[in-house]
């Protein structure tokens, strides 16, 4: 079934009143890989009554009342991606499509979405049940946070919305607390994974310098966000509380992850893996070509790179699916209509970090003095890829299963640190789940550049590629590996990007035809030092690009588009390394 998005929709499904209503960003996409179609699901499960307002229009109530006022709350989300990042490139050059709306046109989404959709609904649904922000667009803005848009540090975005609370992370248990707290009319304050405003901090709660003093003063800004990601961990993190003006943003810790047979029972859900019908007569939905006959196998990330949101959202903890679970998923889509034998993998960043974690992170937390992966992979991480291969097998031989494909990002550092069944594992992919290129994430090649986006160095990435090309002629087959690269990342300067170009070129003896312009996402380090100029860690000042027309300029000179000679002094001699 659809989940309602209009009253007549709720009466088929005898449903007189709804319980919750999403307000979403994205239109409206019944699939595993949608956040509020999980979710929604997943509370109807549990005996709540769902519905969606999809991209609703704000020039008019229609859209935001189509559905009534929800008995307990509205919950508003930005969509998959953070609104802004939805709507403007890394040059801050508005993007003309969108894959989460039908026809792929960009017209339907607004800027700073929470902020849009919660003063709709203030302004139409008077007394308003409380409104509840959710998503990554919540996640990454729920502190005192660096807007790279406005060039502004922004309060915490229940603040700027006005909305009553805040769920951050993928809030499946969270969000079931709260409804149930809600029905039941329970203290709902303590859940975990819960944000709210109070005229008082919490007693035991770490107090992060207030927002009046990070927007004035980059120290204390940098300081601020140290302490608020030291205690990310669900096991050893406290709670946090932030001070904006005579009232406080109180942070709960964050809720634990799901285990295994939990995480099935989120997903053991039907999907219909399709738009909602009403769409059909406005064009295609561009995301859908991606996720329809796509299984999300496991969350979170062990990478933890500065530049990246997921370890806010997400978290360092990889929570995974049974094979069970991945299988019976499987099965129902081999039997769409339109299925034509292909399956792909995906729902982390990373796609192969099924099926192994940190038993002292389980016991102690995430550690605050080390990074997983960086600068080498920690000794305690138990990497192994045997029971991927086993689920990948095992999915092949499902009837009408001609391949499946990997689709998430592969770190090659850890196929190298798997010396039992890394090398099997690469086979096992150039062999069967690889469709013509591979991808893998080194990101950049100079030394300086790599540790400040928390990447490792370049010398795996020149093993893995011998690796795989051996493999590859090895297979007869016609197999290339691709490669995301970043430029203008503060520290980066046009010096860097030539030795980026020449690593390219000489080592990996090809020319990128795609780079990535560096974009600093709100909750992330890398922000913290575009915003401050400096290195979070040691303090040293930092080159940061800030003009857009040299942005570009990195961007083409790895790219062999670049009419400028390579420049005989450094291009950050003046505000350079100090």
């Amino acid at each position: 079934m659809f989940l309602p998005l209009n009253k007549s929709e709720a009466e088929q499904l005898s449903w007189d009143e709804l319980d919750i209503i999403f307000v979403s960003g994205d239109c409206y996409i019944d699939s595993p890989h949608i956040g509020v179609a999980l979710l929604g699901k997943w509370l109807v499960r549990n005996g709540f009554r769902v519905g969606i307002v999809a991209q609703p229009r704000l020039d008019c109530p229609d859209d935001i009342l189509q559905l009534g006022r929800p008995r307990l709350f509205w919950g508003v989300t930005g969509g998959s991606v953070d609104s802004m990042v939805a709507n403007y490139t890394a040059l801050k050059k508005h993007r003309r499509s969108d894959d989460y709306t039908p026809g792929g046109i960009n017209n339907s989404r607004p800027d700073r979405a929470l902020i849009a959709y919660t003063n709709l609904i203030r302004q139409h649904c008077k007394p308003s049940p409380p409104i509840v922000l959710g998503g990554i667009e919540a996640s990454l803005r729920r502190v005192a946070h660096y807007d790279f848009w406005s060039n502004a540090i922004r309060r915490s975005i229940l603040f700027d919305a006005k909305a009553d609370y805040l769920l951050y992370g993928m809030a499946e248990r969270s969000i079931l607390e709260l409804a149930q707290g809600l029905r039941d009319q329970t203290r709902i304050d303590d859940i975990r994974g819960l944000c709210r405003i109070s005229k008082e901090p919490v007693a035991g709660y770490h107090q992060l310098a207030s927002f009046e003093d990070v927007r004035t003063d980059k120290e204390a800004f940098t300081e601020m966000f140290r302490q608020f990601y030291d205690n990310l961990d669900p096991v050893s993190g406290v709670g946090v509380a932030q001070r904006h003006s005579d009232r406080w943003l109180i942070n709960n810790p964050a809720a634990k992850p799901l285990s295994t047979s939990e995480m099935d029972a989120v997903y053991d859900i039907d999907f219909e893996r399709e738009a909602h019908p009403s769409y059909r007569r406005l064009g295609d939905v561009p995301a859908l070509n991606t996720i329809r006959h796509s299984i999300p196998t496991h969350r979170g990330c062990y990478g933890e790179c500065n530049f990246c949101g997921i370890t806010v959202h997400q978290g360092r903890r990889v929570q995974w699916r049974s094979q069970r679970s991945i299988l019976h998923e499987a099965e129902q889509v081999s039997k769409l209509d339109d299925f034509k034998g292909y399956l792909t993998l995906g729902g982390s960043p990373t796609g192969n970090m099924y099926g192994f974690e940190c038993a002292r992170k389980d016991r102690e937390g995430a550690c605050r003095d080390k990074h997983c992966m960086t600068p080498d992979i920690c000794s305690e991480l138990p990497v192994k890829h045997s029971g991927q291969m086993s689920m990948l097998e095992k999915i092949r031989a499902l009837d009408g299963v001609k391949k499946v494909f990997v689709t998430s990002g592969i770190r090659h550092d850890l196929i190298l640190a798997d010396k039992n069944h890394g090398k099997p594992f690469l086979r096992d992919l150039i062999d069967h789940s690889i469709s013509g290129q591979m991808k893998i994430a080194p990101e950049h090649s100079d030394p300086a550049v790599l540790d400040l986006m928390g990447k490792p160095s370049s010398n795996g990435t020149k093993v893995f590629a011998e690796l795989y090309k051996q493999m590859v002629r090895q297979s007869g087959s016609k197999q290339f590996l691709t490669y995301y690269l970043i430029a203008a990342h503060p520290g980066c300067d046009d010096r860097a990007m030539y030795a980026l170009r020449q690593f390219m070129t000489e080592e990996m003896k090809l020319t990128p035809e795609q780079v990535q312009v560096f974009t600093p996402l709100p909750s992330t380090w890398s922000a913290v030092m575009y915003y401050t100029e400096r290195d979070p860690f040691t303090g040293k000042k930092l080159f940061v690009e800030k003009r857009p027309e040299k942005k570009e300029h990195q961007k083409k000179i790895v790219t062999g588009n670049s009419s400028h000679k390579k420049p005989n002094k450094p291009a950050n001699s003046k505000r350079g390394f100090k």
